[in-house]
């Protein structure tokens, strides 16, 4: 099973967090993931193809997406969309922010629709919100792992327990493509 994590990150935050959710990927036996970072500008399409999953992970800057996510989703028209050649795949998505809030839902959803319009199946986060900053899913997020960060360096935010919370969401959505996997 083949994970792929399509990922933007300004400072550095949100790569992070992504490589907190590649963790999670392979805590399942036999999973394999791969980081992709679009700032690069180089996408490789035949890796996304051949994946069982893709999650897409973005800070929300201004209330949604970055714009080099965005960038990638439009670009995906022509050797992904036409061919429809992520159909039926898993998906998944993360972001953070500044804020604790920062309208964080308002990208997942971006991600979600995207995914949808691809005909993906997404997946979202099953844990139930913590009450305290140390407990998973201190934000409350349903469709996908949210996480905050300070304006200090990527080695101090954001915190242990949004890193566990996005780390769960990649074992999560690594055990599920592999049972779908198995089921075709």
């Amino acid at each position: 099973m083949l994970a792929t994590i399509v990922f933007d990150s300004g400072y550095g935050h949100t790569e992070k967090q992504a490589q907190a959710v590649a963790q999670g990927v392979r805590r399942v036996p036999g999973a394999e993931v791969r980081l992709v970072a679009v700032a690069d500008g180089e996408i490789p399409w035949d890796t996304l193809a051949a994946s069982d999953a893709i999650i897409f992970g973005s800070p929300t800057y201004n209330g949604s997406v970055s714009s080099r996510l965005k960038k990638f989703m439009e670009d995906s028209t022509r050797p992904a969309w036409i061919p429809q050649t992520w159909r039926d795949k898993i998906a998944a998505g993360f972001t953070n922010s500044g804020a604790q809030h920062g309208d964080k839902l308002n990208s997942l959803m971006t991600m979600a629709l995207f995914a949808a319009q691809h005909g993906m199946i997404w997946v979202g986060l099953d844990l139930f919100a913590g009450t305290a900053a140390n407990e998973r899913n201190r934000i409350g997020g349903w469709l996908g792992a949210m996480a905050q960060s300070d304006d200090v360096s990527p080695e101090l935010s954001p915190i242990a327990s949004d890193l566990e919370t996005a780390a769960h969401l990649g074992q999560r959505v690594a055990e599920l493509a592999a049972r779908f996997k198995a089921s075709a």
